[in-house]
């Protein structure tokens, strides 16, 4: 399903996040059968692709979550400036944006990419077919 590059960057996730895009692809091709089309696999398999250069474990998401809930993501913004865990905890936040630019350079489809950037924004965003992303969403938050 993924091409040499697009698996090249799976492999270098997070195990738990390959299980979880693993888990997420399962879901959707049983949910849209044959329009689960190479692209929206793509887009279940590496939709969190840019959490890669964060290099934070579990404990360090618990942390990244809960700050950007107490600080906002204009504060996200200015720690990807800083250094150590907290650029980090920066990368993490901006992941949508990070996985997308990685996944545009590996020449993956526009949807793939546009999942990748927009999947969490409200579905009024998204410029994918609001129908296919309600199943990625929904397969990802299972």
């Amino acid at each position: 399903m993924l091409s040499d590059a697009e698996y090249g960057l799976w492999k270098r996730m997070y195990g738990p996040d390959r299980r979880h895009s693993a888990a997420v692809g399962r879901e959707v091709e049983r949910r849209l059968g044959s329009e689960a089309t190479r692209p929206v696999l793509g887009a279940a398999l590496l939709h969190d692709v840019g959490k890669i250069d964060a290099d934070l474990g579990t404990w360090g998401r618990v942390v990244a979550t809960l700050s950007a809930k107490v600080a906002g993501p204009e504060m996200a913004k200015l720690w990807i400036k800083s250094r150590g865990f907290t650029r980090r905890v920066g990368l993490y936040l901006h992941h949508p944006e990070i996985g997308a630019d990685m996944l545009e350079m590996a020449g993956s489809d526009e949807l793939t990419v546009a999942w990748t950037e927009q999947h969490h924004r409200p579905c009024v965003e998204w410029t994918i077919d609001v129908d296919v992303g309600l199943v990625l969403q929904a397969a990802d938050d299972d």
